[in-house]
C-alpha cells in the first residue's frame, strides 16, 4: 500500500477591469505579483466561490461582481517542493476601483503577455525576438514547428487571438519565460504559475466575447458606442473597423440608447446607451460579434 499523497488546495483569482482602453488585471506584492489566492479552509469557506471573493476582499479590499471558476491547475511541476498544489482558479470581472489594502496593484495586462497586443499592428518582439528563438528551439523537431505556426501565425497560417494558453506554454517550453529559466525580457514574470492563469483568463475571455455579453461587465450602466468599442478592442487586442463594429452591434441589438448624450473632448455630443438585458431571454449566445481571428 503506497503511503497517502499530501495536497495543499488553494483559491486564485483572476479579476480584469478595462480602465482608460486597457485590460488590468489585480495583482498582489511587487517582486513578482501574483493573483490574489489563499488556501481553501473546509470549516471556513461553505462553498469555493465565497472562499475566492472572502480573498480579494482580505487582500485587495475589493467586492467582485461577475465570477466564474476558471481552471483547476495540479501538474507537479508547480512547486519544487513540500505537498502537491492543487489551485482552483476563477475568472472575475469588474469595474476598476481603488484597491485599498497595501500591496494590490492594478496593472496592464499586455505588460505581462506583451506579444498579444495587436492593437496597432504585429508587436516588433514577435519578429524580433520570439518567432527567431521558437525557430531555434523547434528546428529539430517538425512537430514543434507546426505548433510555432499554428500558434504565432506564421508559414501563411492566421493569428487566432484566442490561442493565448498555448503561445504561453509554447514559450515556457522553449524557455523564453522567467518563470521557466528565460532571461525575464518577454514581458514581466508572475509567482508561481500565475502568469499561465492569467493567459488561460485571458483566452477564455477573448473567446467569450463571441457569445456572452462579459464586456458589459467592464462597463457603467450608460456608455458611448466609443467606449464599447475600446473595451472590445482592448480584451480583444485588435482594432476594430468602426463602421462595421457599430453595424455589427446594431444587428446583434445588444444595446439601446438612453436618450441622453455627453460631451466629449471635441466634435458633436456623442450618445449613450445600456445593455438591453432582454437580449439574454431573446438568443442563447448574445455576444459581440467579431470579425475573423486572421482579420
Amino acid at each position: 500500500m503506497t503511503a497517502r499523497q499530501e495536497l495543499s488546495i488553494t483559491l486564485d483569482a483572476v479579476i480584469f477591469a478595462v480602465t482608460d482602453d486597457a485590460p488590468r488585471v489585480l495583482t498582489v506584492g511587487d517582486d513578482r505579483p501574483s493573483l490574489p489566492s489563499g488556501p481553501l479552509e473546509l470549516d471556513q469557506h461553505p462553498t469555493l466561490e465565497r472562499g475566492i471573493r472572502q480573498f480579494v476582499a482580505d487582500q485587495a479590499g475589493l467586492a467582485l461582481g461577475y465570477v466564474e471558476q476558471l481552471y483547476t491547475f495540479g501538474d507537479r511541476a508547480r512547486q519544487e517542493t513540500g505537498p502537491r498544489a492543487l489551485s482552483i482558479a476563477y475568472l472575475a470581472l469588474l469595474r476598476e476601483g481603488a484597491a485599498t489594502l497595501p500591496g494590490a496593484i492594478w496593472r496592464n495586462v499586455y505588460a505581462f503577455l506583451p506579444w498579444e497586443d495587436w492593437r496597432d499592428g504585429p508587436p516588433e518582439m514577435i519578429g524580433a525576438q520570439i518567432v527567431p528563438a521558437l525557430d531555434q528551439w523547434a528546428a529539430a523537431h517538425p512537430s514543434r514547428g507546426e505548433r510555432l505556426a499554428q500558434c504565432f501565425g506564421i508559414a501563411g497560417r492566421p493569428w487566432n487571438r484566442e490561442r493565448v494558453l498555448e503561445r504561453y506554454e509554447l514559450m515556457w517550453e522553449a524557455g523564453l519565460l522567467a518563470e521557466n529559466g528565460g532571461k525575464g525580457d518577454v514581458g514581466l514574470a508572475m509567482a508561481r504559475d500565475h502568469r499561465r492563469m492569467l493567459a488561460t483568463a485571458l483566452g477564455r475571455l477573448r473567446g467569450k466575447l463571441k457569445y456572452r455579453p462579459v464586456v458589459f461587465e467592464l462597463l457603467p450602466s450608460t456608455f458611448t458606442l466609443s467606449e464599447l468599442q475600446n473595451c472590445v478592442e482592448a480584451l480583444a487586442g485588435r482594432s476594430l473597423h468602426t463602421q462595421n463594429f457599430r453595424r455589427l452591434i446594431a444587428e446583434a441589438q445588444l444595446v439601446a440608447p438612453t436618450g441622453a448624450s455627453v460631451q466629449q473632448n471635441r466634435g458633436r455630443p456623442a450618445s449613450l446607451y445600456s445593455f438591453r438585458r432582454e437580449v439574454l431571454n431573446e438568443r442563447p449566445a448574445p455576444g459581440v460579434a467579431m470579425p475573423r481571428n486572421g482579420g
